[in-house]
């Protein structure tokens, strides 16, 4: 099968390979049920403060949507959902977040992947997080399989640090004051490898509410926030 219609860019060198095909008589014969097929998904963390964001110090929040639909129904989560096989990733992440948030337009950066194999017990489920800022007020307006998306005051505070082990801990808290909602996480931190390249592991330790590991997802895009705003 050619899922691509241009392959001209996937010649290599023209050789045939060795089981003596071109690349059209390989492309005809192959099979990708051959293996079993991941599905991909993306997760956008929405921060949004009153004026300019120059500095940690300020209060922030977080756009969450409600669950509508088993797994996790009722939980909180970041906006997000499955990406069309035709469709870009970002593009995927766009249109997740107009949809389920009513939101057009935002800048988004990719922060990670999350691909443990039991995060989401329907199936093999990778996802790709996104951050956006939002400066200023930005009505949202929950949609498709979300039943609510609402703005939580943001509050991210550093537990613990063990310097030896190279392991932190931070207590992630979301509230909602005007429906009274509180949801967090307690999120371990993990750094190993070369400090060069420094290897983070995520770990939910304590779940309130929200959704998978959602606290994991929005706890490592709001730290390269803190790190870039502590850098200027």
């Amino acid at each position: 099968m050619r899922f691509v219609e241009d392959i001209s860019r996937f010649y290599g060198t023209g050789e045939r390979n060795k089981a003596g095909q071109t690349l059209e008589e390989y492309l005809d014969g192959y099979d990708p049920r051959q293996f079993d097929l991941p599905s991909n998904t993306t997760d956008i963390i929405v921060v949004r403060c009153e004026e300019e964001l120059k500095s940690w110090e300020q209060q922030m929040e977080v756009l969450l949507i409600k669950r509508g639909n088993h797994p996790g129904i009722g939980f909180w989560a970041t906006p997000g959902g499955f990406v069309e096989m035709r469709e870009n990733m970002d593009e995927g992440a766009a249109r997740e977040l107009e949809e389920e948030t009513g939101i057009q337009g935002l800048p988004l950066v990719q922060m990670a992947t999350w691909g443990d194999y039991d995060r989401d017990p329907r199936w093999r489920v990778i996802t790709t997080s996104y951050l956006a800022l939002v400066e200023g007020e930005l009505a949202v307006q929950a949609g498709d399989d979300a039943a609510d998306a609402l703005w939580f005051k943001v509050s991210l505070k550093q537990e613990s640090n063990d310097t030896e082990n190279r392991m932190e801990v931070w207590n992630l808290s979301l509230v909602n004051e005007e429906r009274k909602i509180q949801v967090g996480a307690k999120v371990e931190l993990i750094h190993s490898g070369h400090k060069l390249l420094d290897k983070k592991q995520y770990r939910i330790v304590e779940n309130n509410c929200l959704a998978a590991d959602h606290g994991c997802l929005i706890t490592q895009a709001l730290l390269y926030l803190k790190e870039k705003l502590e850098r200027q």
